[in-house]
């Protein structure tokens, strides 16, 4: 079952009150979305979106066993396109919106969904997967230089020359669809040079996963179109679970919350992005000790939180 990760910490940042209008770009399980209608009672509205077709059949679901309160919109989307998802269901403002941009419990311990090398299943990765490039067909693309930067870029992986060349010599005998048949190659590749207790292929995992979904684009894009959603005083939450998805996002969130500069002719500007945004949480919001011992995914997870300005 997915467990929500950082629940109460994400609760108080979006500052959720009676009629909040919410939009969860990763709705998942809606385990937040639950929590936060509770507050924004029956003249709440949310709305949901998530590019995973079964995880909203879920959502769906939970939220009418747990009879949540408030107006209900599901859709079928990439969280990037939150602002378009949202004007085509006549919402064209909103008090709060949050992206948990990790995979899901479930998505992870699907075989099928080939997410996980834990157990064997078909080289997919898809968010959505009843559509686009798999990682299988990622894979039997790319040549070595691009393998190479992808794993490097992505993954952050040290030996990124070398796993690619490895991959390439065994797609040379046969093609590579399976998530065992890939770690394997990779764990052989990369041998010791790897981090105790991790597995040499999390990396590679990872690197994949974000390039098949695009996950460094979506966020970007989920920003941009959600902070010129945001109503003044609304609030955009963000959970991350990798080091480059939290560097998109502080940057993004420090480029919107920009600074104050010295005039040579006296007094002070504002220098930055707009929309315009404050600080909720410039320090990343982690797990404590307790949660991670109940949920060891909860590890690397980090909430930033922003606010638009007033004026």
């Amino acid at each position: 079952m997915h467990i929500p990760v950082l629940l109460e910490e994400t609760v108080a940042a979006l500052a959720p009150g009676p009629g909040c209008v919410y939009v969860d770009g990763t709705l998942g399980q809606a385990g937040h979305a639950t929590a936060v209608m509770r507050l924004a009672g029956p003249t709440g509205t949310l709305l949901g979106i998530d590019r995973d077709g079964e995880a909203l059949a879920r959502a769906k679901a939970n939220l009418a066993r747990d009879a949540v309160p408030g107006r209900h919109i599901l859709a079928q989307g990439a969280h990037g396109d939150l602002a378009d998802i949202a004007a085509a269901n006549g919402i064209t403002s909103v008090d709060a919106i949050l992206l948990d941009l990790g995979v899901s419990s479930d998505q992870l311990d699907t075989p099928e969904r080939g997410f996980s090398f834990r157990a064997d299943g078909p080289l997919d990765m898809r968010m959505r997967n009843d559509a686009g490039e798999t990682a299988a067909d990622l894979l039997a693309r790319l040549d070595v230089s691009e393998m190479a930067k992808l794993f490097r870029e992505l993954g952050e992986e040290r030996q990124a020359l070398r796993v690619a060349k490895a991959i390439d010599r065994a797609r040379r005998e046969a093609p590579i669809t399976r998530t065992a048949q890939l770690a394997e190659i990779v764990a052989k590749a990369v041998g010791g040079a790897h981090t105790p207790g991790r597995h040499p292929a999390t990396r590679v995992f990872q690197a994949l996963r974000m390039a098949v979904n695009d996950e460094l684009g979506e966020v970007r894009r989920a920003i941009a179109g959600g902070l010129n959603l945001l109503k003044p005083g609304g609030r955009l939450a963000i959970i991350t679970f990798e080091s480059l998805s939290d560097r998109v996002v502080k940057e993004s969130f420090r480029a919107h919350c920009g600074r104050e500069e010295s005039l040579l002719q006296g007094g002070s500007a504002w220098r930055g992005e707009l929309p315009r945004t404050e600080w909720i949480l410039r320090k990343a919001v982690t797990a404590r000790p307790e949660e991670t011992a109940r949920n060891p995914r909860a590890r690397s997870a980090k909430l930033r939180a922003v606010r638009k300005a007033e004026d």
